[in-house]
């Protein structure tokens, strides 16, 4: 499992022109499903995205997580970021999940990101969207999970 977690002051997200999912202050995640991954790396997965401090505190210090400052996330199933582009120019995608388990999966770290209690607002899997965010720092975290054997 890839993920791409962007700290954020608002986004929105839109499919075919209609807003569908907006948020305030809190993160945007971009989230590859691998093949192997499981409910494992949906539980490490959802830990991380509540409890990664890349807030800041009165010091100026990112010590605060998300669910220390009441953010939301907006979590947005990505298979792009399983591409493997290191040979030619066009990416290979055999190491993304397939449609179906990938969407069961996605939708089991939107909710069990929610039981560690972060309001969290969703994508359209499958659909194309278009996605407007106003970065804060800007905070990038890239974050592979590896799936064990």
């Amino acid at each position: 499992m890839k993920l791409v977690i962007q700290r954020v002051l608002g986004a929105s997200l839109s499919v075919g022109g209609r807003t569908v999912s907006e948020t305030g202050k809190g993160v945007v995640v971009y989230l590859g499903v691998g093949r192997g991954d499981g409910e494992r790396e949906c539980g490490i997965a959802a830990r991380k995205i509540a409890s990664l401090r890349i807030f800041s505190d009165e010091a100026g210090k990112m010590n605060l997580s998300l669910s220390d400052v009441g953010g939301e996330a907006l979590i947005v199933s990505q298979f792009t970021l399983l591409g493997d582009a290191r040979k030619g120019n066009r990416p290979s995608f055999t190491e993304a999940e397939l449609p179906e388990r990938a969407n069961a999966l996605y939708e089991l770290t939107c909710g069990l990101t929610e039981r560690e209690g972060v309001a969290v607002k969703r994508g359209v899997f499958g659909a194309d969207m278009r996605i407007d965010q106003v970065c804060d720092g800007p905070v990038t975290i890239v974050l592979e999970i590896k799936p064990t054997a």
